[in-house]
């Protein structure tokens, strides 16, 4: 049974592509509406995919090596690519790219923290406090993808953006943390 928490991180990083290409800017008609409704139930699918992948390794108790290294892979990639496009889109513009740029090097930075620790064979743990950026980071990027499918209802959008802003700065104060680790252990 561990392949089938492997199958669904893998299924994660595959449907990237078509998340991409559902959000992919055209006209603003039926089309482009229909199109952000399917990113939408898409992205919702993925996440689900993300607890029962790892919610399956752990209760079956098949954590394997290829899940712990795919699966924050899997969640960098998918995040890496909504804010890409939903920038595209401009549904994430103005002085909101401030708060996706800070998640993105911050993912980034701490990708490479957590390689470099590794190496070290020094392991940091998820703390609460990234939990719960993880959580205002999903529903920041799902409100805003479900915001392009509704645009008259501007509540969804703001609530994008405000959620943006949180994880923004969770993310600051995530990241501080794993740096404050990382520097007790370079010379």
């Amino acid at each position: 049974m561990q392949a089938l928490p492997n199958l669904l991180t893998l299924s994660r990083i595959f449907a990237v592509p078509i998340l991409v290409g559902l959000l992919w800017p055209a006209e603003q008609g039926h089309e482009w509406r229909t199109g952000y409704s399917l990113a939408f139930l898409l992205y919702c699918l993925m996440g689900i995919t993300d607890y029962f992948d790892g919610y399956l390794a752990r209760a079956q108790g098949t954590v394997s090596r290829l899940g712990v290294f795919l699966d924050p892979i899997a969640d960098k990639i998918m995040v890496g690519a909504v804010i890409l496009m939903l920038t595209a889109t401009r549904d994430i513009d103005g002085v909101h790219i401030i708060a996706a740029l800070v998640i993105l090097l911050r993912e980034i930075a701490v990708s490479g923290l957590r390689e470099f620790l590794a190496g070290l064979q020094v392991s940091v743990p998820v703390s609460r406090l990234a939990k719960w950026k993880t959580t205002f980071q999903l529903i920041a990027l799902g409100a805003l993808i479900l915001g392009g499918a509704l645009p008259e209802w501007a509540f969804v959008h703001q609530t994008g953006v405000v959620t943006l802003w949180a994880a923004a700065i969770l993310t600051l104060l995530t990241g501080w943390g794993y740096l404050r680790v990382g520097l007790k252990h370079m010379d």
